[in-house]
């Protein structure tokens, strides 16, 4: 697809799943074939949050991601730090140069050594504008495994305004759509009473409006705040809201 056309495609996206796949196919395109990318709401001074708050994609192999992820190795990557104090592109050349001249730390040192060993070792980090200091998104593309870091930076030269514009708008769609976390979605019942919370009905109204005791829809509530690993239902109705879990279209 041009840019144009993937721009469409985007737009008309009803799901996460959907635009994912599309955004792979088109990166591919370009020579990045391996995507991550996150965005976590609760970023503070001294943490991202919790990993289980991570909105996270990526086609990475399931043991590059155990490691990377799994393991914790994210949180020591050069060009994360990168992206945690700048936002724009930059071409992952910064970590090589940090490298070669010895100036990252041992815990730096191992995710690049990981990184090299993974076969993941070119291409671009995008660092996407950020509208509070709670938030914090980017997209690392890796390029194909063959592709040193010049081809790649000559890729960007021709192309890297495109690729650019393309992850910014996938990233603003991303943020409108429901976000499942593994093991944290809430049930269509579940949904729906955090609705009725929301809209600022009590227990007894919500029984009434769904037919329905009360204390099944004590019930639902309380599935609803272990799902979202929260304590109250005020913070259930907030997690489920920036998630887009609330008022979701089911198609």
């Amino acid at each position: 697809m041009i840019t144009s056309e993937y721009l469409h495609y985007v737009t008309q996206c009803n799901s996460i799943e959907e635009l994912w796949h599309g955004h792979v196919r088109q990166m591919s395109r370009f020579g990045f074939d391996r995507l991550i990318y996150g965005y976590t709401l609760f970023k503070t001074k001294t943490s991202l949050g919790d990993p289980d708050d991570f909105v996270v994609l990526s086609n990475h192999s399931p043991e590059y991601l155990s490691g990377f992820l799994g393991d914790g190795l994210y949180s020591h990557a050069p060009m994360l730090t990168w992206a945690l104090q700048n936002e724009g592109f930059a071409s992952w050349g910064i970590a090589h140069e940090l490298a070669a001249q010895g100036r990252l730390d041992c815990k730096a040192q191992a995710v690049h050594d990981f990184n090299q060993k993974m076969g993941v070792h070119a291409g671009y980090t995008i660092s996407f504008n950020s509208a509070t200091d709670r938030f914090k998104g980017a997209i690392a593309l890796a390029a194909r495994r063959e592709l040193r870091q010049a081809d790649v930076d000559q890729i960007w030269a021709e192309h890297g305004q495109d690729i650019v514009l393309m992850n910014n708008v996938a990233h603003l769609k991303i943020l409108t759509l429901p976000y499942n976390a593994p093991n944290r979605g809430l049930t269509r019942r579940q949904r729906e009473v955090l609705q009725w919370v929301g809209d600022g009905k009590t227990t007894q109204d919500i029984a009434l409006l769904m037919g329905l005791t009360t204390a099944t829809i004590e019930k639902h509530l309380r599935l609803a705040r272990e799902a979202l690993s929260v304590e109250t239902t005020a913070q259930a109705i907030l997690k489920a809201a920036l998630h887009n879990q609330m008022y979701a279209i089911e198609y």
